[in-house]
């Protein structure tokens, strides 16, 4: 796959993080729009994220940077970086290699909540 690095129009420090000092990225497929899944980037991970081209999280879990597809080989190449209006969430738009969900699904959001009543 080939990759970009990218010139960021904001820095990280202009962005409205949580309480713990991250930012939701909502990653999503670029061709056809699906929502893949959604994750939170703290200052290094943007960082190497703009830098490589690859979506770089960090783990809530295990308290550490998460290189989506270090592990499972499925990575996430960016290929559009969208900021909303209030600069607290980031949607990336990616090319995905296999599956972006632990699972093995291409898509975390794979199971419907709830039905429409009639």
């Amino acid at each position: 796959m080939e990759t970009f690095q990218f010139k960021p129009q904001f820095s990280f420090e202009q962005l409205k993080k949580n309480s713990d000092g991250l930012v939701p990225v909502v990653a999503q497929d670029f061709e056809t729009g699906e929502v893949l899944m959604l994750a939170y980037i703290n200052g290094e991970a943007f960082d190497k994220t703009m830098d490589t081209g690859v979506m770089t999280y960090f783990s809530r879990s295990r308290n550490e940077l998460w290189v989506k597809g270090d592990t499972s080989g499925h990575y996430q190449y960016v290929k559009e970086l969208l900021i909303d209006c209030d600069l607290d969430t980031i949607v990336a738009k990616v090319e995905q290699v296999g599956a972006a969900c632990h699972t093995g699904n291409y898509s975390c959001f794979y199971r419907q909540l709830a039905t429409k009543v009639q």
